[in-house]
């Protein structure tokens, strides 16, 4: 099954973002609804996941040249 969106509806796009999150509500912790809202622009037919993760991982692999830490930074 292809997850592209030229191959799926939006209703299907829906579904695969539900399944994959959990089918969370986006209320149990407060991130919830922002990691929905992530992969708003798939559902909608805007960008592929592959692009929203790619940007993602991109953040998060810059965020973690910061200098190292000693210890848990308590103390």
């Amino acid at each position: 099954m292809s997850i592209l969106i030229k191959d799926t509806t939006r209703e299907e796009r829906e579904r695969i973002v539900n399944e994959s999150l959990g089918a969370m509500d986006a209320s149990c912790d407060g991130c919830s609804a922002g990691l929905y809202e992530m992969y708003e622009d798939y559902i909608e037919g805007r960008r592929e996941l592959r692009e929203i993760n790619m940007q993602y991982r991109s953040g998060y692999v810059r965020s973690n040249t910061k200098p190292d830490r000693i210890g848990c930074g308590m103390g």
